[in-house]
């Protein structure tokens, strides 16, 4: 398989280290980027080929992944349609709807619109995924294999829920770590150093988390099972419960899963 990678920032570097060697050799990774230090450290880093803008070698790639900034997506396609034919489009740009794109590049059907999220940097990510009618079963296989490369992949059949995905999982490292700075915090009001503080809470994040994935009961029993009834996880859990945190955190996914959709409905106006 040829896939060619138009950005070259942290997520396609994920991307090319579980892939490079694995999936696909080297050299069959092509990556454009105008920024000339970032293709050199890729290329030394993996083996790749590097542009600093489209060419040939983009039209004889299997897939292209767009991995640039979605203010800047609609400009990017208009320059790639030249080098873009039966391709796979596979597009990791955080609000910009398939349709739009396939609009963009007149009408292409092949493309894939996905939403990693950064743990997809330790190999531990999570995308969300869906393809347009156009695209084949092997295209749908192809596009599979890049983003497991990096972790589990949840396939969607409507592209409204990638906004709830992108509330959720695209977003929700961000929700953990605030969570985690508020533990430390806690902490060190309590008496603990900084270090000590930081090393329990993130212990604690991913050692529960951990054990979700392996149990195979519901979240809520494995939070029951560590909650008697007058001790001190309930005074935890009472306080929060007080304080709305629950509810707050479901309304606070919704404004992202709505922002989300209001991102996608201004990229893609024009």
């Amino acid at each position: 398989m040829k896939i060619g990678f138009v950005g070259g920032g942290n997520m396609a570097n994920a991307l090319i280290g579980g892939l490079a060697g694995k999936l696909t050799a080297a050299k069959n990774i092509h990556v454009i980027d105008p920024n000339e230090e970032a293709l050199q450290k890729l290329a030394q880093a993996f083996g790749v080929t590097t542009a600093l803008q489209a060419g040939e070698a983009l039209r004889a790639c299997d897939v292209i992944v767009l991995a640039v900034k979605p203010q800047q997506m609609k400009d990017v396609v208009q320059n790639l349609k030249p080098f873009i034919a039966a391709q796979l489009i596979l597009s990791i740009a955080a609000g910009i709807r398939a349709v739009d794109l396939s609009r963009w590049l007149g009408g292409h059907g092949a493309i894939v619109r996905t939403m990693p999220n950064t743990p997809a940097l330790i190999g531990k990510g999570i995308t969300g995924m869906v393809a347009l009618p156009g695209v084949s079963a092997a295209q749908r296989d192809a596009a599979d294999a890049i983003l497991r490369a990096v972790g589990a992949t949840v396939w969607l059949d409507d592209e409204s829920l990638i906004d709830p995905v992108t509330a959720m999982s695209g977003s929700g490292p961000a929700y953990v770590f605030y969570f985690i700075e508020a533990m430390q915090k806690a902490g060190a009001e309590m008496g603990l150093t900084a270090e000590q503080a930081n090393q329990l809470a993130i212990a604690t994040f991913t050692g529960a988390a951990e054990l979700a994935a392996r149990s195979t009961e519901p979240v809520s029993l494995l939070r029951e099972r560590v909650t008697s009834k007058g001790g001190t996880t309930h005074a935890a859990l009472t306080s929060m419960e007080a304080s709305g945190v629950s509810d707050a955190i479901v309304k606070a996914l919704k404004a992202a899963a709505a922002r989300g959709k209001e991102l996608g409905e201004e990229f893609g106006r024009d």
